[in-house]
């Protein structure tokens, strides 16, 4: 499914094409998905644990917050600059997909708010006075990474020519009385 979606994008795939690639059976591919849609929620969700795993090992606890989060963002922004195709299927195609693609979507969400909120409730930021990041707040951050990143991405720009403001964004995000 990703070969295909990086070829002709998801709209464009059909099964057929899915298991030629796979080099199977499209009775193999049934008994293993309902349809393209199911192929794409289990790719997705796939993607988005790597995706998480790979952010939140990327942060070094020891460093300066600011570090942190430049290194949250741009880990985000390195992954989905590898997978260009995916970034914009998970963003643009996955709100018009079914229940189960919509609440892929929302549980990823839920994920990296977590993930924000987590990285953001430290001893360090404490003693600077710097509360965790509220859940709204969180919300705010990573659906505006989301869309400047998708926004990016079909303009047919590097993310990394809008990392270093993404990461300035998501400071002051943290850090609003600054």
């Amino acid at each position: 499914m990703e070969e295909c979606i990086a070829e002709v994008g998801y709209g464009n795939s059909m099964v057929a094409d899915v298991v030629r690639r796979a080099r199977t059976s499209k009775s193999k591919f049934y008994a293993v998905f309902s349809d393209r849609e199911d192929c794409l929620v289990a790719l997705l969700s796939q993607t988005n644990e790597d995706n998480l795993a790979a952010v939140s090992d990327a942060v070094d606890p020891t460093a300066p917050w600011q570090t942190q989060v430049r290194q949250a963002v741009e880990t985000w922004f390195e992954w989905a600059e590898r997978r260009r195709h995916l970034t914009l299927t998970w963003i643009r195609d996955v709100p018009a997909l079914g229940p189960a693609a919509r609440s892929l979507q929302r549980a990823a969400m839920e994920q990296f708010v977590e993930l924000v909120q987590t990285l953001s409730d430290t001893d360090e930021l404490k003693a600077m006075g710097i509360a965790p990041v509220p859940y709204v707040r969180a919300v705010l951050l990573i659906g505006g990474l989301r869309e400047l990143a998708a926004h990016t991405v079909e303009r047919g720009r590097p993310l990394a020519t809008v990392t270093d403001e993404a990461v300035r964004s998501a400071i002051a995000l943290i850090n609003p009385a600054r």
